[in-house]
């Protein structure tokens, strides 16, 4: 079986799922390799738990409306930024 390459968007695409342990098991060594090198993926994923776990916590806060539609498009522009292939949202 050819090892699978992956990056930093490919990481990204997949964090909710690897945070949920719904990625396939070669998927999640993958990551977990790309995580052991790459600082800013690994502050990704610890931030992207943090919210988890404050979202989770009825008591902390409401989200402002149209918080999570800003959100998703920064994460599609960041993305787009870095594959010149894929047009801006």
């Amino acid at each position: 079986m050819v090892a699978m390459r992956i990056d930093c968007k490919h990481v990204w695409e997949h964090i909710s799922a690897y945070i949920d342990g719904e990625v396939e098991a070669e998927l999640r060594a993958e990551i977990d390799k790309h995580l052991e090198t790459c600082e800013i993926c690994a502050a990704v994923l610890d931030s992207t738990r943090n919210v988890v776990v404050l979202l989770a916590d009825e008591r902390v806060f409401e989200i402002p409306a149209g918080y999570s539609k800003r959100l998703h498009e920064r994460i599609e522009r960041e993305i787009a930024q870095d594959d010149p292939s894929k047009p801006e949202p």
